[in-house]
C-alpha cells in the first residue's frame, strides 16, 4: 500500500501474473478491483498503514470483498521479507492458509 501505487498478490494458480501493481487513483483502484473477481478472490487482507489504504478499502468493500486490516506493527518484526512484493504474497500466503 502506498500513496502512489498498490501491489496486489494472489495464490499463483489463480494468474499468470500472480503479483501486479496498481496506480493509487480511483480508476486504478476500480482496476484493481476488477482483475480480483477472475482470481476468484472473495477476501482482501491489507495492512492499515497512513491513510492510503482507505479509498482502496472502500472500494473493495463497494465492490463486495471482505475487506480484513492487518495492523502493521504485529507483523514488522517477522523475519524474511525485504521488499515489499515479499511482504505481499506472505500476507497472501497467510491468509491462505487462515
Amino acid at each position: 500500500m502506498g500513496a502512489d501505487a498498490h501491489g496486489v498478490a494472489v495464490p499463483p494458480a489463480r494468474d499468470e501474473r500472480p503479483v501486479q501493481c496498481f496506480g493509487a487513483l480511483t480508476a486504478d483502484l476500480y482496476a484493481l478491483a476488477a482483475w480480483l473477481r477472475p482470481c476468484q478472490i472473495e477476501t482482501v487482507v491489507m495492512e492499515s498503514t497512513g491513510v492510503s489504504w482507505m479509498a482502496l478499502c472502500a472500494v473493495l468493500a463497494e465492490r463486495g470483498f471482505d475487506v480484513k486490516l492487518v495492523d502493521p506493527h504485529a507483523v514488522r518484526h517477522v523475519p524474511g521479507r525485504q521488499t515489499d512484493v515479499k511482504d505481499g504474497q506472505w500476507r497472501q500466503e497467510l491468509h491462505t492458509d487462515g
